[in-house]
């Protein structure tokens, strides 16, 4: 007799548990069923081109001819064959060694100065970040109108003052660093936001106890405030490099590359390649290079957080 209960307790054990697996399985069928429309679409349209385009980079063809493989000779031609592609790797580090600390350093300040819950900070906030919702399309065009020569804002409000006012989209000297200020303005909201969230989660009591220990508000921003928000720095960071080195939107609408080629950054330069000269095994080599350099300065600074990011425990 007990072993007659023994034995029906094991068998609902059994039938339990095969119940539970069927389950299982059917849940984790859902599950792909649910996730496969989104990979599908991954599949075909992001991670398919960019094979097809790395295999392109060894290909010389214009939608013209046939397909000619020539190996490494689009790379040997981009750092041995072309000085305007050496042009644009400075042209995009100047760019991004202007824009990334300026930006971090403004939007750290205004994440600070909008801080405090005071009349009318919402407002403020809102008027910074409206222009991170705004098209790029629209706002370079806008600026474009505003930085023109003759009769733009600036040159006819500086005319005003009696002081004739620079070409400032034409002069080789200017033409990154206006790019460089209509782009902060763009972005500012963003990591302003991010630096927001940062900042009203410090907690109170490490300042309360910066303040019983007799530190400044300098040294408590340097001690306290920095170490605390260094994560969310690391994010700032790592998104605003990246988007640096892909600018291309203010590039085609505000100069085309000019004057000259002194805005001819890389990704502008891939889209001449590939879509002005047909030249598409030569334009995905470039963004191939570009790649590569992305994911280097990515790995540098994922590798080199541990020296400054502090992860509170």
């Amino acid at each position: 007799m007990i072993r007659l209960e023994a034995s029906q307790q094991i068998n609902g054990k059994t039938q339990a548990r095969e119940r539970s697996n069927r389950l299982n399985r059917s849940e984790k069928w859902y599950g792909y069923a649910f996730v496969l429309p989104m990979l599908l679409g991954y599949i075909l349209f992001l991670f398919g081109p960019v094979i097809a385009s790395f295999a392109m980079s060894f290909t010389n063809w214009n939608l013209m001819d046939d397909v000619k493989f020539v190996g490494l000779a689009n790379y040997r031609m981009a750092f041995l064959g072309d000085p305007v592609f050496l042009k644009t790797i400075w042209n995009t580090l100047y760019f991004t060694l202007l824009f990334v600390p300026l930006n971090i350093v403004i939007t750290l300040a205004l994440a600070l100065l909008t801080q405090k819950a005071i009349p009318g900070i919402g407002f403020f906030r809102t008027a910074i970040f409206s222009p991170v919702v705004t098209s790029i399309v629209v706002w370079a065009i806008i600026w474009k109108y505003i930085f023109q020569t003759d009769n733009g804002l600036i040159n006819a409000t500086l005319k005003v003052f009696g002081i004739t006012g620079p070409a400032w989209l034409y002069n080789l000297d200017l033409a990154i660093p206006v790019v460089v200020i209509v782009s902060l303005l763009k972005s500012l909201g963003m990591n302003m936001a991010i630096f927001l969230a940062a900042l009203n989660g410090v907690p109170a009591m490490y300042y309360e106890a910066a303040r019983i220990d007799g530190a400044s508000r300098w040294r408590s921003f340097l001690h306290v405030t920095l170490p605390m928000i260094s994560s969310s720095m690391f994010l700032v960071v790592m998104m605003t490099l990246i988007s640096s080195m892909k600018v291309f939107g203010q590039i085609y609408i505000m100069t085309k590359g000019g004057p000259g080629t002194s805005t001819n950054v890389m990704v502008f330069y891939i889209y001449e390649q590939a879509f002005k000269y047909n030249e598409f095994g030569y334009g995905s080599a470039i963004s191939f290079i570009l790649f590569f350099v992305i994911l280097l300065l990515t790995l540098v600074q994922w590798y080199g957080r541990k020296r400054w990011v502090h992860y509170e425990e």
